[in-house]
């Protein structure tokens, strides 16, 4: 499989998840001034969408538990820091904060979403329906995440099929973009050009981002082969930190860092600090108490880049 670059975009987005995405699957639950600190560092580097939180059941994800706390403390302006939200309840606990954007969420595989949130694909989407109608009265922006888009850990390999349906799902619902995930970190690049190819047939390819895992290693290239598509969205995590509490084996997001070091190499711009992003994946890790899987990261550290 050969690369188109002609359809490379000459700037890309990055839509940072650490502090959500990142931590939810952390078993330490950090102090509130710690995330406070780490999305203020975050808030420095460039970036210009942090998804900071989420309004899940503290039982659930304890990580996430002082979720109201966390956003109301946050003084941050000309970013937007969207919040996932899984329900009805958690909108309205989103909205008491003044949340400006939430996320929501399902993915390709019922087995997935039974474990994840007790209920099949289609139930998901008729409690987004009920959030959704109330997000558009009060003007809140919505993004959505498919998970599980190229594999599960309970169903196996996903379709093409499947993956366009619930895409065209998230879009009429009214978000402004849906987000592509390889939630296990399966997918290789021959799948991602057979799937993107699938779905650039039936939908507008410029709401779609992608959010891959870097488990076996193949992230980047997955980005590659997404930017042929015209795709210039990707979901990161500082220092790689990441995974799914419901998804065993699943390691963390694509690294924030291995993502711009590629990007400069390309000649793309990302708008991003590269030494900034270091620095807060350098404050998390350290209050984690961890190691980062991130190449670049690693590569930094010990040799001053």
């Amino acid at each position: 499989m050969k690369l188109n670059k002609e359809n490379f975009p000459h700037e890309i987005k990055i839509v940072e998840v650490g502090p959500r995405d990142g931590l939810q699957n952390e078993k330490k639950v950090l102090e509130l001034e710690d995330k406070k600190e780490f999305i203020n560092l975050l808030s420095k580097t460039g970036l210009k969408t942090i998804e900071v939180t989420s309004f899940v059941s503290p039982k659930a994800i304890p990580q996430m538990a002082d979720s109201a706390s966390l956003y109301s403390s946050l003084n941050i302006n000309d970013i937007d820091l969207p919040c996932l939200v899984p329900n009805l309840r958690g909108f309205e606990n989103a909205m008491s904060c003044g949340v400006k954007e939430i996320a929501l969420f399902s993915a390709t595989s019922d087995e997935f979403t039974k474990k994840n949130i007790n209920c099949t694909v289609d139930e998901s989407f008729d409690r987004m329906s009920e959030v959704a109608k109330e997000a558009k009265l009060k003007n809140i922006k919505m993004r959505g995440y498919v998970s599980t888009a190229f594999g599960c850990p309970y169903a196996g390999l996903m379709d093409k099929e499947s993956l366009l349906k619930v895409v065209q799902r998230f879009l009429d619902l009214g978000v402004y973009e849906v987000s592509i995930g390889d939630t296990i970190g399966v997918a290789a690049p021959s799948q991602v050009h057979e799937y993107l190819e699938y779905l650039s047939q039936h939908i507008d390819m410029s709401k779609i981002a992608m959010h891959f895992h870097d488990t076996r290693g193949l992230a980047l290239t997955n980005i590659l082969v997404s930017m042929e598509f015209g795709i210039k969205v990707f979901d990161s995590s500082v220092g790689g930190l990441g995974g799914c509490p419901y998804a065993k084996g699943a390691s963390g997001n694509v690294a924030t860092e291995d993502v711009l070091y590629l990007m400069d190499g390309l000649g793309i711009k990302t708008n991003v600090d590269l030494d900034k992003v270091v620095a807060a994946s350098k404050y998390i890790l350290d209050k984690l108490g961890k190691k980062s899987p991130s190449k670049f990261f690693n590569a930094y550290i010990n040799s001053g880049y």
